[in-house]
């Protein structure tokens, strides 16, 4: 197996020192300098050497096995895009690439089943979609026939057609959502699961790219949304964010019904979903 290439510290060391150690369940003590984790910590939780580990941020010329990969990313409650490019770093095929992300809780799940039918999901700072409820998977598009590395909102809103016709301000949305991801991609420059995303949109979507171009950074849009969707037609909705961490930038993003129309539109939506079952 190839070693980690030079931008391998670029991932372990800067989750590292976004988790906090009540996030791990670690005593934070009251000497801690270091944001977030120490190195021996990770080592700890990973089950590897304080010295391998040491050289694996540093990006040294050493080999590492798949199995090591997996408990990395488990120590560093890695989302499943920042697993794949770890194990795409280090050339390595993962071995539970269905491993769910550590952000996603059973407390988590069960708080996004309880909100059904208002349309609810946790998504991180790039527009991952990590867990939805039944409802929010068949508002926009059928997201369990999607591969989970597409199960992304703004590579929807700019490539797939049944998403797309779904937004009811599709001009307005798309734009706001370029910008605030240029807003936040400020902080993750150097993150390989940014980075990638930022290069598939470009190679995907003119549309996007002339976005992009704008530079547009500071947006604000409308708590109400509206939406239109193919079995029960329009909805409109009032878009609510609930912080899980704000050192991951996870978050719950819910919709509750603005109109007694949407609400027995949404009650329809989530029997319809449930019919599928």
């Amino acid at each position: 197996m190839e070693p980690l290439a030079e931008s391998r510290d670029r991932g372990p060391r800067q989750q590292r020192e976004r988790i906090t150690p009540e996030q791990v369940s670690l005593p934070r003590g009251s000497r801690r300098r270091t944001p977030g984790l120490r190195r021996e910590e990770v080592a700890h939780l990973s089950a590897v050497g304080v010295t391998w580990y040491t050289w694996l941020e540093q990006a040294r010329d050493i080999q590492v096995s798949a199995q090591v990969i997996d408990a990395l990313a488990r120590a560093l409650l890695m989302d499943p895009s920042e697993r794949a490019h770890l194990f795409a770093l280090a050339g390595a095929v993962d071995p539970a690439p269905g491993t769910s992300c550590p952000t996603i809780t059973p407390a988590v799940r069960l708080m996004l089943e309880r909100l059904d039918p208002f349309p609810s999901c946790v998504q991180n700072g790039r527009y991952d979609i990590l867990a939805c409820n039944r409802t929010y998977s068949s508002m926009l598009c059928d997201l369990d026939a999607l591969p989970p590395e597409d199960r992304n909102c703004l590579w929807l809103a700019f490539t797939n057609e049944q998403w797309q016709s779904s937004l009811g301000n599709r001009a307005e949305t798309v734009r706001l959502m370029a910008a605030r991801f240029r807003a936040d991609m400020a902080e993750h420059l150097a993150e390989p699961a940014w980075k990638t995303l930022l290069a598939r949109l470009r190679a995907a979507s003119p549309e996007f790219c002339e976005i992009w171009e704008r530079h547009e950074v500071v947006a604000v849009g409308s708590k109400t949304k509206r939406f239109v969707n193919a079995s029960v037609g329009e909805l409109s909705l009032q878009h609510t964010n609930l912080w899980l961490s704000p050192s991951n930038g996870s978050r719950l993003v819910s919709y509750v019904p603005a109109d007694d129309q949407s609400r027995a539109r949404l009650e329809r939506l989530h029997g319809l979903t449930l019919a599928r079952v």
